[in-house]
């Protein structure tokens, strides 16, 4: 069967051990976590939980289910791209001397992205956007030495004015 992505959001109960039993429960199940994020609400006792992972049809239906029955669950959706608004944070510390910062600078701008921290042998590049976004931009500057990277993982919302 085909493999999708999907992202799901899910609200919980704002006590300690909570993204333990959730991330558990994906665990127990052998899916995989592609992403995952966790921020506070507008109520203060309750924190959404943005996971992304990956199965078939039958397998991603088992995930709501599953994560639906925990105790600390209020609920929980999936977020279609065409439905949500989506977004990651990259950085990226890229090797750049004089033959290369000017091409990296340029890939930058064409992004939307800012130069955050400038050495004579480094870079460090910060991207906000959809996760495609992203990808994008790291396909361009692949072909230079990336010493380092780190990527926040995907958070959502549903677009429009019904509230989760």
């Amino acid at each position: 069967m085909p493999t999708n992505k999907e992202v799901f959001s899910i609200l919980v109960d704002n006590h300690s051990g909570v993204l333990a039993r959730v991330a558990s429960l994906f665990s127990r199940r052998g899916f995989n976590i592609d992403s995952l994020t966790v921020s506070a609400t507008n109520d203060p006792k309750i924190s959404r939980i943005t996971v992304v992972a990956e199965g078939d049809k039958d397998e991603l239906e088992q995930i709501v289910l599953q994560t639906a029955k925990l105790i600390e669950t209020k609920q929980i959706c999936t977020l279609p791209p065409e439905n949500s608004i989506q977004r990651e944070l990259l950085l990226v510390k890229i090797a750049a001397d004089e033959t290369n910062r000017s091409v990296i600078r340029e890939a930058a701008e064409i992004y939307k992205a800012s130069i955050v921290d400038l050495s004579t042998d480094s870079m460090v590049v910060e991207l906000t956007g959809k996760p495609s976004k992203i990808d994008g931009f790291l396909a361009v500057v692949s072909k230079y030495n990336i010493l380092e990277m780190c990527r926040t993982g995907v958070t959502a919302l549903q677009r429009g004015s019904a509230v989760m």
